[in-house]
C-alpha cells in the first residue's frame, strides 16, 4: 500500500493572515511561505508526528469553535517557554513529566491553540 510520507502543509483561516504569519515567524521560528518558487520554505526536523482526531465535544483545544490545535516539537521546552514569556506571550508549562516528554500550551494572537512538546529522548530523532 502506498502511504503519505509526512505533512506537507498546514492551512487554516485567519482574520489577518500576514500578521499571523509574521507572529509565527518572529515567535516560533516558522518562517513565512516564500512568495516565489525560488525561496526556501520552513523545513521541520524529522521526528515523531501524532495525527489524532478528537471527539467533537472535546474541551482539550479550548472553546468549541476551535477545530484544530497544532503541536510543535521543541528541543528545550523551558528555554522556549521563557523566550515566549519574555515577549509577553502567556505560556502554561505542564508541571508533569509524561512518559513521552514535556508539554506547554499557548495561543496565537487569534486564539488558536498551540501545544509545545519536548519529546522524551526515545522519541527524538537520533
Amino acid at each position: 500500500m502506498e502511504r503519505v510520507t509526512g505533512i506537507g502543509g498546514f492551512f487554516f483561516r485567519a482574520k489577518d493572515p500576514a500578521t499571523l504569519a509574521r507572529w509565527y515567524a518572529d515567535n516560533l521560528g516558522v518562517t513565512m511561505t516564500p512568495q516565489d518558487y525560488g525561496g526556501t520554505p520552513w523545513r521541520q526536523e524529522a521526528g515523531t508526528t501524532v495525527f489524532e482526531p478528537f471527539k467533537q465535544d472535546t474541551t482539550y483545544f479550548g472553546e468549541m469553535r476551535l477545530q484544530w490545535m497544532i503541536n510543535f516539537r521543541v528541543r528545550d521546552l523551558v528555554k522556549m517557554a521563557a523566550q515566549l514569556q519574555a515577549q509577553g506571550i502567556a505560556v502554561t508549562v505542564d508541571p508533569e513529566t509524561y512518559p513521552n516528554g514535556l508539554f506547554a500550551q499557548l495561543n496565537d494572537p487569534e486564539g488558536n491553540p498551540i501545544q509545545l512538546w519536548q519529546p522524551d529522548e526515545k522519541d527524538s530523532p537520533a
